[in-house]
Parts: C-alpha cells; structure tokens; sequence
C-alpha cells in the first residue's frame, strides 16, 4: 500500500512541478504579497480535490479521464471538456518544451536544440510506456524536492528568515481558486488514467495527503523566497535565476539541471494524458504515439516560455474553476452513496 501511495504521490507532484512551478513563474503570477492565507487554502483545496479525483477513478477503474469527466459533470458537459483537456494539455506541454529549450540556454544550447533534445527524451521514456513514467517520477521527484527545499532554506537563513504572517494582511486569498483549477485539468488526465492500477484505498489518502502537505509546503517557503528578490524578477525569464544570482555559478548549474528535470516530467505527464486518451481512436505502441504529438507540438514552441504562461495560465485557471467547483461538491452532493461504499 505504501509502496504504491507513494508512487501515486510523486506522479501527482511531478504532473504539478513542471516548467511554469519549479522556475517560480506560475507562483509569481497567481501568489506575491498577502498570499500566505491563500498557499495554505491551496493546499487543502488540493488534498481534497486529489483524493475525490482518484476516488471516482478508482470506483470506475479507468484508464483515461472521460469516465472520471462524466462522473463529475455529466455525458453532455464532460464531451466539452473532453475537447478542453486535449487542448489544454496540448497547449501546457508546448509550454513545457518551451521550457525546456529557454533552461538549456543557459549552458549555451540553441533553444531550438533544448526544445529538440527535451522532445525526443519524453517519445524514448514511452518506449516503457506507463511503467517507465511512474519509475521517472519516483527516481527525479524527491531529488529535486530536497534540492529546492534546501535552496530556499538556505536563501531565508541569508536573510535572516524574514517570513511573516500576518493574518489581517491576507487579502489575496482568491488565488487560491484560480491556482488549484489551474492544475485540475491535468490531474484529471493523469490521475485519470491509473484507476484501473489502485489496489487498495490507502493508496489514495498517502498520495492525496502528501501530495498537497508537500506542494503547499513548497509554495509558501518559494513564494516568501520570491518576495525578497521581487525588484530583480522582471530582469529573468526565470523568476528561479534571481534567488540564485546569490549563489555561486555551479549551483546555478545543478539547479538547472533539476529545473530541466521537472519541466521533462511535466512534459511527459502531458503527453501521458494525451496518450491515454487518443488510444480511444489509434492503435499502436505507446512511443510512436508520443512522436507523433512531439512532431505537432515542437513548431508552436516559437512562442517563448514566459509569453506562454502569462497569457495561457490564468486563462485556464479562470476555465477550470467550474471543474474545481464540481469536484469541491462531488462528497457533497453524493454523500450517502459514498457512505454506503
């Protein structure tokens, strides 16, 4: 039971911690000042929502979001956002190819080249398919959570630890609506297509508990470490660069490294979602599929990183909220049918 909550766990944090979270950027654009109130509402916002997600795939045994959609919105509603999921997963992997082409920049790879390179390791991981992206997010997750915790540590101990909380300064809590729908969406599409894979409802509660203690945990400290450097964040396209600007050039380095690996991981998470699903309508091996929609994708990445997530993010964010407020219900209005499970 452990062995597998966990494992959902790390493929929950891994479809979350991708190009937008792990740089600072999506945190940037949705917390800043008087956010404290609104990352802990967060959190729970998220732990609650995980859990009725993987429970509804759990009693359904799916293995992709449509029965878990229907469920929650009914057959009419969930074909349009059967067509919004695709889209938006489509879109956000774009972004996280995006991403992965402007953090090779900095070892002074072509952006072009990043892109490529990102591309064709998310198409090699499907040569495993399902087992060789959860075996990924167990081995890259706790890495770079340890890394980025201990960055942001030992950035607050230069400081001085000058984190405050003041309760009657908390006026910014409704981020915390926009923010966890944004990341509905693509938990849906993952969490959606391993129903069929639970074995025991332990599972659920370590990897929805867990999960959201551990990203709200993360989101405060990040975002209080932002708020020092918040004069230097529009000089970087990567709000994570002005924290390490105080650090010396190899951990800028390393911290690239693992900011590449999230961005990977959220990539193939999105073509994960992707995948699950087009296996409705095509035939044939996990990779090829994975290929086909790198091929499509790898164009669009023209854009540029943080264009993408200014404009996109809290666009869907604003989308998803219906989705957030119908799976908030889901225990609600199904109470007695869920006590006699």
């Amino acid at each position: 039971m452990w062995g597998n909550g966990l494992k959902w766990m790390f493929l929950i944090i891994g479809t979350m911690i991708g190009a937008g979270y792990a740089s600072g950027r999506e945190l940037w654009e949705f917390f800043g000042a008087e956010s404290g109130l609104a990352i802990i509402l967060f959190a729970v916002l998220f732990i609650i929502s995980v859990k009725v997600i993987l429970n509804i795939s759990y009693e359904n045994k799916s293995k992709h979001y449509l029965p878990v959609l229907q469920v929650l919105m009914g057959k009419r509603l969930s074909q349009m956002y059967d067509v919004m999921i695709i889209i938006y997963l489509f879109s956000t992997t774009v972004i996280m190819l995006a991403g992965g082409g402007a953090t090779l920049e900095v070892i002074h790879i072509p952006y072009w080249l990043g892109t490529l390179i990102i591309g064709g390791m998310v198409v090699i991981l499907f040569l495993w398919d399902t087992k060789g992206m959860t075996s990924m997010n167990a081995f890259i997750i706790p890495i770079l959570i340890v890394f980025l915790i201990a960055i942001l540590l030992a950035f607050q101990y230069l400081k001085g630890f000058p984190i405050e909380f003041k309760i009657d300064a908390q006026h910014n809590w409704p981020s915390a609506l926009t923010f966890t729908a944004l990341n509905i969406l693509p938990l849906i599409a993952v969490l959606g297509a391993i129903g069929h894979e639970i074995k025991h409802k332990g599972e659920m509660w370590i990897a929805s508990l867990g999960s959201g203690i551990i990203l709200g945990s993360i989101s405060f400290l990040y975002n209080e470490s932002l708020l020092q450097v918040a004069s230097d964040i529009m000089l970087y396209e990567i709000p994570l660069f002005a924290i390490l600007k105080h650090y010396p050039y190899f951990m800028m380095l390393i911290m690239s490294a693992l900011l590449w690996l999230a961005i990977y991981t959220t990539a193939a998470a999105g073509v994960f979602g992707l995948l699950s699903r087009m296996r409705a309508w095509v035939k044939g091996p996990a990779w090829l599929i994975a290929l086909l929609l790198i091929a499509i994708m790898a164009p669009l990445t023209t854009f540029g990183f943080s264009t993408l997530i200014s404009v996109l993010y809290p666009l869907y964010g604003v989308l998803n909220l219906f989705v957030l407020a119908s799976i908030l219900l889901y225990p609600i209005m199904n109470h007695r049918a869920l006590q006699s499970k």
